[in-house]
């Protein structure tokens, strides 16, 4: 480990210590979402979850929502078990069986449309977490808070902060010009949100989470 990455460690034990952190396990979220890529999507695309190692996802479903009509387009049954890392990743068939994606857990048909779009994961209970993306003015947003934006071909949509979600979409997503299917920052241990607030200013000092990245204008 790194000095800062140490210094940043040991500034964000303190800050736990301090709030009385909880050191249960969060839900499972979306950490990253990879919809369009320069050329054909097929075997490219992917969405990455994050939660407790050893969650089963059997029956999870990820749904695609049209932001034209707020219909769901796509449903993708889920299946396997959050590995030791926390990252679970769903890569695009290509077609033959196969995903193209770098450390797929999951080959499935989830080629999610461009936004403004949601996509929503769930469970027979109801929703866990949901992203939508894009200009909704005119548009049904599906997703939680704001949306977040929609980047530019080749770029993802990636929480900054695995284990930190506030419920909005647009404070929890940054653009990532190269994405990082599989690899996002795995502290085991939830921020709390008074934590994160006074310490964002740390993380963004010593770029241990993802690197933010914002659209070309």
């Amino acid at each position: 480990m790194n000095h800062a990455n140490s210094k940043l460690t040991r500034a964000l034990c303190a800050a736990m210590a301090m709030t009385g952190a909880s050191a249960a396990g969060a839900a499972t979220v979306i950490s990253e979402l990879l919809y369009d890529v320069a050329g054909p999507d097929a075997g490219q695309v992917f969405v990455e979850l994050y939660g407790t190692p050893g969650t089963v996802l059997d029956g999870l479903l990820l749904e695609g929502v049209n932001g034209t009509t707020g219909s769901v387009y796509k449903t993708v049954t889920l299946t396997g078990v959050i590995p030791a890392d926390g990252v679970f990743v769903i890569g695009d068939d290509d077609g033959s069986g196969v995903s193209q994606v770098p450390l797929t857990d999951q080959v499935a048909n989830i080629d999610f449309q461009n936004g403004p779009d949601s996509v929503v994961l769930r469970d027979a209970n109801g929703i866990l977490d949901a992203l939508g993306y894009g200009d909704f003015t005119s548009a049904v947003f599906a997703g939680e808070g704001s949306p977040a934006a929609d980047v530019n071909v080749g770029w993802s949509l990636a929480r900054m902060v695995p284990r930190l979600d506030t419920d909005d979409n647009g404070a929890d997503f940054q653009g990532l010009d190269i994405p990082t299917p599989g690899l996002v920052p795995t502290n085991p241990v939830p921020v709390p949100a008074a934590a994160w607030l006074f310490f964002s200013g740390i993380l963004g000092l010593v770029g241990v989470a993802r690197r933010k990245m914002q659209p070309e204008q």
